[in-house]
This record gives C-alpha cells, sequence and structure tokens, in this order.
C-alpha cells in the first residue's frame, strides 16, 4: 500500500534530492513521474497525480517547489478526497518563476482556494522563488499551518539539502494531526536541515 506520493517541481528532482533520498528511505514512497519535467502543464501533470492517488486508494502528498501548486490544484477536485495530507516544501511564486524560466510552465494563476485535507507550508526566509511574506499569504490561503525554517534557500540541493531527516519528522507529525490527536513538530532554524 502507498503511504506517500512525492511530488517534484520544475526540471524534477534530481539525484541527491531530499526527495530522491525519501524515496529510497522509505519504502511505502512513490513518485508521481510526469511525461515533461522540463516544460511543467498543469492538465497533464494534474491527470497524473489523480491517477496515482486513484491507484493508492488514499496518500499523503510530499510536494516540493511546483509540485506544493499541484497539490494545492487539488482544492474543489473529487480526488482531494483521497489526500490524508499534504507537507508543501518551498512551494514557488508562479509569476517569479515564470520569470527566473520564461516560456517553460503553462500553469495558470496561483491557487488560492483553501485545501480541504490537513497541510504544513515549510519555506524560509532566502528562497528566491518566494519571499516569506507570499509563504505566509498562501500558507493562510491554503488554510495549511505555515514553517519558516530560516535561511534555507528553496530548500534543495543547491542550498544543502541532500537527506532532509527533519522532513521526515515533519510527515511523523502531520500524520498524527490528522489521526485527531493534536501534535505540533517545534524546529528552530538552527536544526532545519
Amino acid at each position: 500500500m502507498i503511504d506517500v506520493l512525492i511530488l517534484p517541481g520544475l526540471f524534477g528532482s534530481g539525484e541527491g534530492h531530499w526527495q530522491q533520498h525519501w524515496l529510497q528511505d522509505h519504502p511505502g514512497s512513490r513518485l508521481v513521474a510526469q511525461d515533461d519535467w522540463d516544460h511543467p502543464n498543469l492538465d497533464n501533470w494534474l491527470l497524473r497525480l489523480e491517477g496515482a492517488l486513484e491507484e493508492a486508494g488514499e496518500a499523503y502528498l510530499v510536494a516540493h517547489s511546483l509540485g506544493c501548486l499541484l497539490a494545492a490544484r487539488l482544492a474543489g477536485r473529487s480526488a482531494a478526497r483521497r489526500v490524508k495530507g499534504a507537507l508543501l516544501v518551498a512551494p514557488c511564486d508562479l509569476p517569479v518563476t515564470e520569470n527566473l524560466h520564461p516560456g517553460l510552465i503553462s500553469f495558470g494563476a496561483m491557487p488560492t482556494a483553501p485545501l480541504p485535507f490537513q497541510s504544513i507550508v515549510v519555506g524560509s526566509m532566502n528562497d528566491a522563488y518566494m519571499t516569506v511574506d507570499r509563504l505566509t499569504l498562501f500558507g493562510r490561503l491554503w488554510n495549511a499551518e505555515t514553517r519558516n525554517i530560516g535561511l534555507a534557500g528553496h530548500i534543495n540541493v543547491a542550498s544543502g539539502f541532500g537527506r532532509w531527516r527533519n522532513g521526515y519528522r515533519l510527515l511523523e507529525g502531520l500524520k498524527t494531526q490528522t489521526r485527531g490527536r493534536r501534535h505540533v513538530v517545534s524546529m528552530p532554524p538552527a536544526f532545519a536541515m
């Protein structure tokens, strides 16, 4: 039974990325593979995610960057009922991302609907893809718990995030929350990695 679906962002999560380690360290994890990591198309990516959720029955989502926006696009869709919870790490701001990677992304506007499943949004103070103010705004719009882990960049390989064990702990805390017992995992910025 699939426990976790991994949702990478633009260009996928390459070698050494914490999502790749997650797949190795957790046998109940599965990558939601896309046909084109370099030219993301929302409709195509949603079809893949909805198919993976249908196959899994129920799953937690662990998303990075554009994968977070993909997860947020489930709001209002029937497949959302299959999501037990979501860990949304370093969501990207579409206008910023489109400016940094012109002509590559066809994802529409930023999703703003509240998520119908328990979620934690994790971001940093110096992410080139989303400012802290926008992180806070979208965390609130998505009705998600927001965690700022300090100076952690885009929470990817370039910012020093290979095997990210505290990500595992965040998901375990989310699982506890979704089981009805309120449990908050506190993580000071110094321990973000």
